[in-house]
């Protein structure tokens, strides 16, 4: 995760700026970069590739910076090195941003038109123009920021100095966590609410949509209409744990709402947004691979068996996906050509690591996807394949999920381009619909009202099942596993077309049902099901798409509609919908979310 601290009205705002991407560096990050004004109201920009101690020492001795943001960064669009760091700039305008802007190509171009030059190959850049511009024809400051602001497409947080100016830091948030805070004379800006810990006395947890002016004794809140809004202030929390969850009341919760900004994160690792195109990765090559063994362990195993229906799709590779603990069990037969590829979040786990070094032994290339670039996996892999979802600490998994999902959507497509299935229009279109991902997922976790009211009825139940076709099979196992280790509640999860071949035996007047219906070309299928265990009693709640939700009205108890994505994208939006519910069910219940019993977050033995 990106980290952006700020603060206005501080006598030695350089070394605070510091102290906080220290604290933020746990998280992850490939350059650092800030920007001070100075006493003088002279604006500074500092930036370096590599740790923070390398911008330190960038930072001249009496600089006697009084406002000022900082940034540390993980390399997105554009490869790290310091033209690319952040901050931006532009005329005066100076930016820091977490997240990814969907539509930054076209605006990028209406600028170069209009004669603005640009200096990095980064999204953020062309945020500093857009207000520089706004500026230029007349605006001031707040009212340029307010302008740009709904140009930009995706899920993104923003911080803003502008030359001249020292009394005020601009900022804004969309599906990126952003606060506000005040201390005995500053003003602060964070990501993180641990960036600010000790400083701030009290925080305000901007909403999504909200844009923030930030002054020594007050914080000024518009709503994404521009309205000014009254956001509380709450005192900031001293315990540097209780801080990391900001303003939610578990680490699960907090997990579920960063997961646009770690979609952005990993998808943006692996293509180039410019050329709409997937990476080559060095040593990995498709074109002769006679199978891929995808190996895993409970929601990575799920993950590995939603990905077999992408690479059979696109790339027309077959694809076996096994659970770790038989597959190292079953003496197992490998193909020459064979590609094994091991999924684990923490790279530890026992099963899955004894799994991988039985494929090695036997010659075959390893990849490891993982969360944990030191890792064991990672470092006895052939080839790593990160996910970028920084650490997770709630034991049911839920952005490393999603994040192995679009590593494994973007490493599909370059298997359909190596093994020629995708034209160079076709990828561009997948290509294009996963950087989208980001801005869907905001839309589809603003859900959560809607799913928080179901789970009171579902609480109430002894058992609960779940219904999907093709790859929203999996995604259904997987929704009942979530239900069952937060909740302790039975779930099953089954694909739809069996319900004839025992399990509709299991349905009883009210029992909820629970059936992942996209409006796709399986559509009328899932459909029938619904009608069939609806006509059993079943209490059925239908996850669906605008489309699936005007077909199935007055055929499902219970509709919540869910923006419409593509073949890659829409079993991440449906994968929010499902860790919603069962996380509201398990609070209504009273568990134990984070921290379930018997469980444990990395299973490193046997």
């Amino acid at each position: 995760m990106c980290g952006i601290v700020g603060v206005v009205g501080h006598q030695k705002a350089e070394s605070f700026i510091l102290e906080g991407l220290r604290r933020l560096e746990y998280r992850g990050y490939d350059s650092a970069g800030l920007g001070v004004i100075d006493r003088a109201g002279k604006l500074h920009r500092l930036r370096a590739a590599g740790k923070v101690q390398a911008l330190a020492d960038k930072i001249p001795a009496g600089l006697g910076g009084t406002t000022a943001v900082g940034h540390t960064r993980w390399a997105t669009h554009g490869a790290a090195s310091d033209d690319n760091a952040h901050p931006h700039m532009a005329g005066r305008v100076l930016v820091v941003h977490n997240g990814i802007i969907e539509n930054f190509k076209s605006l990028r171009e209406e600028l170069a038109a209009r004669g603005r030059t640009f200096s990095s190959q980064t999204d953020t850049e062309v945020v500093a123009h857009l207000i520089d511009q706004e500026m230029q024809s007349g605006k001031d400051p707040v009212e340029a920021f307010r302008a740009v602001l709904p140009r930009l497409q995706g899920a993104f947080a923003l911080g803003v100095l502008i030359d001249g100016e020292s009394s005020f830091i601009m900022g804004a948030r969309k599906g990126a966590p952003l606060i506000a805070g005040m201390g005995e004379d500053e003003g602060y800006l964070g990501s993180d609410p641990l960036a600010l810990s000790g400083h701030a006395r009290r925080i305000m947890f901007l909403e999504d949509g909200d844009m923030v002016i930030i002054r020594k004794g007050a914080i000024e809140a518009f709503d994404r209409d521009g309205a000014r809004v009254e956001r509380a202030l709450v005192p900031a929390e001293t315990s540097h744990v209780l801080a990391e969850k900001g303003n939610h009341r578990h680490f699960m919760e907090k997990e579920i709402h960063e997961q646009p900004e770690m979609i952005g994160r990993t998808v943006s690792h692996y293509v180039d947004a410019f050329e709409n195109r997937v990476h080559d990765i060095s040593g990995l090559d498709f074109r002769g691979a006679s199978r891929l063994v995808i190996v895993g362990c409970g929601t990575a195993a799920y993950a590995g068996e939603i990905a077999r229906y992408w690479f059979g799709s696109l790339a027309r590779l077959a694809v076996e996906v096994e659970i770790a603990s038989e597959f190292r069990y079953r003496d197992p037969v490998f193909l020459p050509g064979d590609i094994a590829l091991f999924i684990s979040q923490s790279g530890e786990t026992a099963d899955t690591l004894e799994a991988m070094r039985l494929a090695a032994a036997a010659g075959v290339q390893t990849l490891a996807l993982v969360n944990t670039a030191h890792s064991t996996i990672a470092r006895e892999a052939s080839l790593v394949v990160p996910t970028l979802a920084g650490p997770e600490i709630g034991v049911a998994s839920t952005k490393a999920f999603t994040c192995q999902l679009s590593a494994l959507a973007c490493l599909a497509v370059l298997a359909g381009r190596h093994r020629g299935h995708l034209d160079r229009a076709q990828e561009a279109g997948h290509v294009a619909s996963l950087l989208a991902a980001p801005g869907l997922m905001v839309r589809a976790i603003e859900s959560e009202d809607e799913i928080e009211k179901l789970a009171q009825g579902i609480a109430g139940y002894p058992t609960v099942l779940y219904l999907g076709r093709n790859q929203y099979f999996p995604l259904a196992l997987e929704a009942a596993l979530k239900l069952k280790e937060i909740s302790y509640i039975h779930a099953e999860g089954y694909a739809a077309g069996e319900l004839k071949h025992g399990p509709i035996a299991l349905i009883e007047e009210g029992m909820p049902v629970i059936v992942i219906a996209p409006h796709d070309a399986l559509f009328d299928k899932t459909r029938s099901s619904i009608q069939q265990v609806a006509s059993r009693g079943a209490h059925v709640i239908a996850l669906t798409d605008p489309d699936g939700a005007s077909a199935l009205a007055g055929e499902a108890a219970r509709i919540v509609t869910l923006p419409s994505g593509s073949q890659l994208t829409s079993v991440l939006l449906f994968a929010s919908a499902v860790q919603l519910l069962a996380y509201h069910v398990a609070v209504y219940k009273g568990t134990d979310v984070d921290q379930p019993r018997n469980l444990a977050k990395s299973v490193t033995v046997e």
